[in-house]
């Protein structure tokens, strides 16, 4: 009843995590899937899993901040299918600590990652899309794009970017009669690796890892931490026929974080 089935998709950041949980999900609804990273062995270990269930999916090297790259990724999506009806823009990294610890490095680095990554790919996608006869591109912000963290100011400003930037294309697709539908998805806690370099110093031997059951327990309704399938069902319903009269809008799934 989804409508996915044959539809061709490409995730981002799909190697591990939310992004993994994304392109597997895809492939169960029937979709052909291209999974992309810079985590090669996580990628390829990923497409392998999922032709062992006969879904078809391939895996290329992509730096989300490279305009080159995209270009490369989205060029071969039509080389190899001849059409591209579902961009999942979910690459992100993030950076916690106080904004004086912050150097210009790493605000920019973040937001390279997750706000320029995410225009260029939606620039890159649109016309595949539009020529394949539409479809749907969802972004992935955060529960940190809808609320300020007293740790998170760079995070937080690249997700709040991600969901104006989301609503702005939405109505420019509608305006111009693409029938293309651009929606945000805004995850609470999740338990992803994300969390194991959250912290500058946990890049170097492990260390200050933070534990995302720990977080959920004390900023959670309930207490619990949400999984990669929580919103990879969420990402789907979006691309999905069933959300056909959603465009511009976010979809938060936190277990009443923000609530």
């Amino acid at each position: 009843m989804t409508g996915l089935k044959d539809k061709v998709v490409l995730v981002t950041g799909a190697a591990s995590g939310i992004g993994r949980a994304c392109a597997d999900a895809f492939a169960a609804e029937g979709c052909r899937v291209m999974l992309s990273d810079i985590q090669d062995d996580l990628g390829t270990d990923a497409v392998e899993s999922i032709a062992a269930t006969g879904a078809e999916a391939v895996y290329q090297h992509h730096d989300v901040t490279s305009e080159q790259d995209w270009a490369s990724v989205v060029r071969d999506v039509e080389q190899r299918w001849g059409a591209l009806h579902v961009l999942v823009n979910n690459a992100g990294i993030a950076w916690a600590g106080s904004i004086l610890d912050m150097t210009l490095e790493d605000w920019r680095r973040q937001t390279a990652v997750n706000l320029d990554g995410v225009f260029l790919g939606t620039r890159a996608a649109i016309p595949l899309i539009n020529a394949s006869g539409g479809g749907s591109i969802v972004n992935l912000s955060s529960v940190a794009g809808l609320q300020g963290s007293a740790t998170l100011s760079g995070y937080c400003a690249t997700k709040g970017g991600v969901r104006l930037f989301t609503k702005a294309v939405a109505l420019e697709c509608a305006a111009n009669g693409w029938p293309i539908r651009v929606n945000s998805v805004h995850p609470g806690i999740i338990a992803t690796p994300i969390w194991n370099s959250i912290i500058p110093d946990a890049l170097m031997a492990g260390a200050n890892t933070l534990e995302p059951s720990e977080l959920a327990a004390e900023a959670v309704p309930g207490g619990a931490v949400g999984s990669p399938t929580n919103i990879a069902d969420g990402v789907v319903f979006l691309a999905s026929d069933q959300a056909s009269y959603m465009n511009g809008a976010e979809l938060v799934i936190d277990a009443g974080i923000t609530a």
